[in-house]
């Protein structure tokens, strides 16, 4: 139980600053499915989109641990799939657990052709549960928000965390921690010194645009604390927005760019997160864009 509650705070520092007037609504939702038992429905077929023919039972391939991510594909498919990091994630829990870890992907398909087709373009061969009716959120009433909708289960299906690896790479420390069986590793237990960061805008409009047309924009961060500034990785909230910055230590009173670039997919009112984790209090630290890409 100790290390439950260990886990769950931990969590609660990765996914939001003590700041955010969210945290009690984090935690009550943390203690709630912390330990919680999935239920799956009894005829549960999955199938690889590079191979057809092959449908096996999620009973069938019962692994020590594994990772459920539940998405339903309302709004930007690019967004909610993000099938390249999750390929990489996957091969690098095949690596550390001598393939002792099932990533399982639940899509309730929204627009299912567009759903197929990025799982063949992505060359996708996981197995995946195409839940055309929604039962598996049905039977467990899955949390809001993309940041919750994903789970590290034990073998018998309880949730031992909550939360997206792809989107946070703390998170994702965490998921190989607990699968390698290792300590939470804390920022503290690392030696990391913290510093403060200063942004010239946490947000820009883009305006009117045509779609066709990429758009980079430049966030400058400057070093107002007294301790080198490091940031260990920036992500975004969609496929069709990157990032480019220095992982070199940034010196007091110095400042560093993060290059933002986005891409249409298709003419669309779009925001935009940008999410730099670094050693701040209050990391991540939130960039946005917003624009009308005509």
């Amino acid at each position: 139980m100790r290390k439950l509650v260990v886990i769950i705070l931990f969590l609660v520092a990765l996914l939001f600053s003590c700041k955010d007037t969210r945290e009690e609504k984090i935690i009550h939702l943390l203690n709630e499915w912390n330990g919680k038992t999935i239920r799956f429905p009894q005829a549960m077929n999955l199938i690889s989109y590079l191979d057809t023919t092959n449908v096996v039972k999620f009973g069938e391939i019962k692994k020590e641990y594994t990772i459920l991510h539940y998405v339903d594909t309302i709004g930007c498919v690019s967004c909610k799939l993000r099938l390249s990091e999750w390929n990489k994630l996957i091969g690098e829990l095949d690596s550390i657990s001598n393939h002792n870890v099932n990533c399982l992907i639940s899509f309730f398909p929204m627009r299912k052709k567009e759903l197929l087709k990025s799982l063949k373009i992505n060359k996708f061969k996981h197995y995946v549960y195409i839940d055309e009716k929604d039962s598996l959120n049905q039977l467990n009433c899955f949390p809001e928000g993309d940041a919750f909708r994903t789970f590290l289960l034990d073998r018998d299906d309880k949730v031992m965390l909550v939360g997206n690896p792809i989107h946070n790479p703390n998170i994702r420390e965490l998921y190989l921690s607990i699968i390698q069986k290792g300590n939470i590793v804390t920022n503290k237990d690392k030696g990391i010194k913290h510093t403060k960061v200063t942004i010239n805008q946490n947000c820009i409009l883009l305006g009117n645009f045509d779609w066709k047309d990429k758009k980079v924009v430049k966030f400058l961060l400057k070093n107002s604390g007294d301790n080198p500034l490091v940031i260990q990785d920036v992500t975004t909230s969609c496929s069709c927005t990157t990032a480019t910055f220095t992982k070199d230590p940034i010196a007091a009173g110095e400042e560093t760019e993060v290059l933002v670039t986005y891409q249409a997919e298709q003419p669309e009112s779009f925001y935009r997160e940008i999410n730099v984790f670094c050693n701040t209090e209050d990391s991540p630290i939130l960039l946005e864009i917003k624009g009308n890409a005509q």
